[in-house]
């Protein structure tokens, strides 16, 4: 599974792990990614959305139409 929100678009962040002597080494930051269904009332079928925590949450908030409405905006299909 890959690190990226279908809702907010959430990806890595990459920058530098600095030890005690200051070494710099590379490491990245990953989204807290989770693959949650719901189910989609106007279509009669459930949807497994690969989201972020804080995309839940906003899935909470504006209901799961609302929330794949946006997601195929942004071109992604569900």
């Amino acid at each position: 599974m890959s690190a990226h929100c279908q809702l907010t678009g959430a990806q890595p962040g990459f920058g530098n792990r600095v030890s005690h002597s200051h070494r710099r080494t590379s490491r990245r930051f990953d989204p807290n990614i989770q693959r949650k269904r719901y189910w989609l009332p106007s279509e009669g079928r459930h949807v497994r959305l690969t989201l972020s925590a804080r995309a839940i949450k906003t899935v909470d908030a504006i209901g799961v139409e609302a929330a794949v409405a946006r997601i195929r905006a942004r071109g992604v299909k569900v």
